[in-house]
């Protein structure tokens, strides 16, 4: 279980609370205005970024002193965290050994993840040579090699035309079946939140709202959701 336990985020004037819990395995998409917090939610999730009060736990383990490289966590940010000095495959391998001395059987993991996610035979090229898709799947499956129970994704399907990003969204349900991880999933497209299934937390006037089921929020949204979305 992830616990946000009374969770309090201050930076100058800006300040973000959440005080909820999620079982393991949740899929949660957090959504809600630009600047109201959520990439600053994940960062702190994460431990690139401090929270001023409250914890953070995984399991009843609170990470607050954890470093983020030792964290159950796994992000993925818009520019897909590939290092382009790396070929595609050494990417990945970061996911099983920081220092890229990978055994045979690494070797074969890592090519069993390019062809889980349809990149087989692309391990020895560089990012640049990759299409945007083609990166996005190439970050999944180094998140389903590392296997982590947390999965943070920080909008890293934006600049994807529709049609991909639901095919990247179908990707990370099934990245998430077979790991079992919670996911925590920052957007801003509503129809996105929808087709990653499961919760929503929305964010807004300094709160982390507890994550309540996508379509009853979106079929009977609060004022403030109502808000977000333009209806009367």
């Amino acid at each position: 279980m992830l616990q946000l336990d009374r969770l309090t985020i201050t930076q100058g004037e800006f300040r973000l609370t959440a005080d909820w819990s999620a079982p393991a395995g949740s899929r949660i998409a957090v959504m809600g205005p630009s600047g109201a917090g959520k990439s600053t939610l994940l960062s702190v999730i994460s431990g690139f970024f401090p929270q001023t009060g409250g914890r953070v736990l995984w399991q009843g383990r609170d990470l607050t002193p954890v470093p983020p490289g030792e964290r159950p966590v796994t992000i993925l940010f818009q520019d897909q965290n590939l290092f382009p000095h790396l070929t595609v495959a050494q990417n990945l391998g970061l996911g099983l050994r920081p220092d890229l001395r990978l055994t045979d059987s690494d070797r074969h993991r890592i090519d069993e993840a390019l062809a889980r996610v349809g990149l087989q035979g692309l391990g020895p090229r560089r990012p640049a040579q990759l299409s945007g898709g083609q990166a996005s799947r190439a970050a999944l499956a180094r998140a389903l090699l590392r296997a982590r129970p947390i999965l943070l994704l920080d909008e890293p399907f934006a600049a994807l035309g529709p049609a991909l990003r639901t095919e990247m969204l179908e990707l990370v349900r099934d990245v998430a079946d077979e790991t079992g991880a919670l996911v925590l999933m920052v957007t801003h497209d509503p129809q996105d939140a929808v087709a990653l299934g499961g919760d929503t937390a929305f964010v807004a006037e300094g709160v982390v709202h507890p994550p309540v089921p996508t379509g009853e929020l979106l079929a009977n949204p609060p004022p403030a959701v109502q808000d977000y979305l333009g209806r009367k």
